[in-house]
């Protein structure tokens, strides 16, 4: 049997690796991460649908999320649980599902030590680190683990290990990144032992060395064993480069290891928090010099991971010796067929990832099940992983072309229709190609560019600068309407505002780049707590002569946001110098001082010597037509997105989904 040659494109991409016994088809993996879809900490068919889904996609690899090892390792509620034999099942039945695709899969192995987010009913649990330094993320204070613990504690990543290995994966990987127990051990600002486990680099290597030991130990050598190391923590406290590259060379050197899977960050504090899943302000690919540095130091393959988003990126990676295999987790999530589409030459139909960090990691730390903003298929396999031909094939016209009603289109068509869509607009995209023209938010554009090519690849007939009214509708008699047609800035009546002070909405400053504001003191009062508020002061801050204070309705600008991607417009807004006013309603605003109150006390809140006032006061459907057709009945109609309230793109792309499936 013959092999078909590489791809001209990513010939080192979808080149096979070896990873001690076991080889890998291509270099492409998806690197371990908390699904949400565990119960009880036992594999769910759930999780093996979503797994199945990426393997089917032509991944090489599967590293599944954390598997606790000891008791003291349920970081969170939802965390998979690999301490007895009853894990065994789930986890051969998951085995089995991603190797008929001829993909390879292993489970990291885990305890946090003192990074403990949150327990199974309420009550925190005692934490457990080399000593008792607190953590500043979860604010968390651990207590000095006693040798006795730490004996049963390496015995369980050996227990672990061998479970796994009966269930039939092809390996483990010990994770030593992120702060978590191992990486505690290593760091000295959190080790403070006096005994054989502290002090000097070789002491603090220990634990991890013994927990690689035992592990090879208990499960021989045909079976795989990598470690997860952060070669950067990004953290004011934490292991310097350099040191994590001796650390690498003298783990190789004593051997008993196949790879090393390379990332940066830490868990423990907001600052390092950020890398574990970073987020568009983030250059692509931007941990791939620290993995070169490791890999120069060691004899084994080198993994990495951080923002690989598209083939060319990681096949540039690999090219260069930086690395031999690449985490392209985020961009799976987003497209599982990501892989194939690359092999096949269909790099233009790959739905790329954006970094939003919305549903993925955003879902994670609300504790429900990941997916993804642009395909919300993403963790619903089971509902809506195959998509069922219509039966009949419809006319169907859907009005708007925002992010709700490319995808009820793209749906539609996909599964047979014969689809028209109107936008009102000059192009579609909706708010997306607002959100776009933010700083830092230029990738966003890429949920409409990918939206759009799906029109195109689907067949939908897309017309635009049509506004669409219920006389059009009746000369087309399509059999099906979607209505998408989105919202409008909200500006409520009971505002007092005195017309010699300039105001404007977020969406003028967004596209006038601010030209329509006054020079001076610009006040932004933002409710939604969103990308907006903070978008908008940062874009008005850097557009030169005027002082920005943002006032927000909440306890933090941002706080709707998943937290990295707050973390990091916080900062740059803050690097930008906007002074912001939690907790602050709007009241109204004369010739130059904004009203507000606070959210809490009631107590006036004055911002003086203002020259214009910004409203990101949220939306208000526009649903007239919705309405209009719905009282009238003369056709099947469907409101999607914010034209039924207004949400975000992740609740506009779901219900287009579940309308669109159905119809």
């Amino acid at each position: 049997m013959t092999t078909a040659p590489a791809p001209t494109d990513f010939p080192t991409l979808f080149s096979p690796l070896s990873l001690g016994s076991m080889t890998l088809k291509n270099r492409i993996f998806s690197s371990a991460h908390d699904t949400v879809m565990v119960h009880d900490g036992q594999v769910t068919d759930r999780l093996i649908a979503y797994h199945r889904a990426r393997a089917e996609g032509g991944v090489g690899l599967i590293i599944t999320q954390v598997a606790g090892i000891h008791e003291s390792a349920r970081y969170t509620s939802h965390v998979l649980m690999v301490t007895d034999d009853s894990a065994i099942p789930g986890y051969t039945r998951l085995a089995d599902a991603v190797h008929a695709h001829g993909c390879k899969i292993i489970s990291q192995i885990f305890h946090p030590g003192r990074e403990i987010m949150e327990s199974s009913d309420g009550a925190l649990p005692v934490a457990l680190a080399p000593s008792a330094v607190p953590n500043e993320r979860f604010h968390v204070m651990p207590r000095a683990i006693a040798q006795d613990e730490i004996d049963e504690i390496v015995r369980g990543y050996a227990d672990g290990a061998v479970r796994l290995a009966r269930a039939g994966f092809d390996g483990v990987e010990i994770v030593a990144s992120h702060g978590y127990l191992p990486a505690q051990f290593l760091n000295p600002a959190l080790n403070r032992r006096t005994d054989a486990y502290g002090g000097d680099l070789t002491s603090r290597m220990r634990f991890l060395g013994e927990v690689v030991s035992t592990v090879r130990a208990a499960v021989g050598e045909g079976f795989v064993v990598g470690v997860r190391i952060s070669a950067s923590d990004n953290s004011f406290d934490g292991v310097s480069e350099d040191e994590v590259v001796e650390i690498c060379r003298r783990l190789d050197a004593v051997g008993g290891l196949d790879y090393f899977n390379v990332t940066q960050g830490t868990s423990a504090t907001l600052a390092g928090s950020t890398h574990i899943v970073p987020p568009m302000s983030h250059e692509a690919a931007y941990t791939a010099p620290s993995a070169a540095r490791i890999r120069a130091a060691v004899s084994v393959p080198v993994l990495v991971a951080g923002r690989i988003n598209q083939p060319h990126e990681a096949e540039a990676i690999l090219s260069s010796g930086s690395a031999d295999a690449c985490a392209m987790t985020r961009a799976l999530i987003c497209d599982p067929e990501m892989p194939q589409k690359s092999q096949d030459q269909r790099v233009d139909d790959i739905r790329a990832c954006i970094a939003c960090n919305q549903a993925c990691i955003g879902h994670f730390h609300l504790g429900y099940p990941i997916s993804c903003i642009q395909r919300p298929e993403t963790g619903r396999e089971l509902d809506y992983g195959t998509l069922k031909p219509a039966d009949t094939s419809r006319y169907v016209i859907v009005v708007g072309g925002g992010p709700a009603g490319m995808k009820a289109a793209s749906i539609a068509a996909q599964r047979g229709h014969r689809v028209v869509l109107y936008e009102a607009g000059g192009r579609v995209g909706g708010q997306v190609l607002l959100a776009e023209k933010l700083p830092g938010r230029s990738e966003f554009g890429g949920a409409a560019t990918n939206l759009e090519h799906e029109l195109k690849r689907f067949g939908v007939t897309v017309k635009t600068r049509v506004s669409v009214d219920v006389d059009l509708l009746v000369q087309e008699q399509p059999d099906v309407v979607i209505v998408a047609t989105g919202a409008s800035p909200y500006r409520p009546d009971m505002l007092e505002l005195d017309d010699a002070m300039p105001v404007v909405t977020a969406w003028d400053v967004i596209t006038t780049n601010a030209a329509v504001l006054p020079k001076g003191h610009i006040v932004v009062a933002d409710w939604r707590c969103d990308w907006g508020g903070l978008g908008v002061a940062e874009l008005i801050a850097r557009s030169g002569g005027r002082k920005v204070t943002l006032c927000v309705n909440g306890y933090s600008a941002g706080e709707t946001l998943q937290q990295y991607t707050r973390n990091s417009m916080l900062a740059s807004a803050l690097r930008a110098r906007v002074t912001i006013v939690p907790n602050a309603r709007l009241y109204g605003a004369d010739d130059d001082t904004v009203y507000l109150q606070n959210t809490l006390t009631s107590e006036p809140v004055l911002i003086e010597d203002a020259s214009g006032l910004v409203l990101n006061l949220g939306h208000a459907q526009n649903d007239s037509l919705l309405a209009e057709l719905r009282a009238k009945a003369a056709f099947e109609v469907h409101g999607v997105g914010d034209c039924l309230s207004p949400r975000t793109v992740e609740e506009a792309t779901l219900d287009a989904l579940r309308v669109a499936a159905e119809i």
